[in-house]
């Protein structure tokens, strides 16, 4: 089970700033049709986005990342080990380009 965008809490924060998901987007680098598809869990966010996200909420960024959600993912076939397997190592290999990209950002950052 995938967990989904919390529309409901980004939208409750950017009111908080008196901000809307225009000035979200714009911090972002974002068009207005991909933070809807992020809103949608249609995609999932990237580490700068994230970051962004993080400071234009004045929020934590695992709170922020929480938040996100995880994209939908194609259903897997349970009926085989192997199946479950590969899932678990295509989740994992999606873990480690997340965890590249953060530390790459960090090291800009820096």
């Amino acid at each position: 089970m995938s967990l989904l965008f919390d529309v409901a809490w980004f939208d409750s924060r950017l009111a908080a700033q008196g901000l809307d998901r225009a000035a979200l987007a714009h911090a972002a680098g974002l068009h207005h049709s991909d933070l809807r598809a992020l809103f949608a869990n249609a995609r999932a966010p990237s580490a700068f986005e994230l970051a962004a996200f993080a400071e234009v909420l004045n929020a934590d960024l695992v709170e922020v990342s929480l938040k996100c959600g995880i994209a939908a993912r194609e259903p897997a076939n349970p009926n085989t080990a192997s199946a479950r397997i590969e899932s678990i190592e295509a989740r994992l290999d999606a873990m480690d380009a997340w965890l590249a990209e953060f530390e790459e950002l960090t090291r800009k950052r820096a």
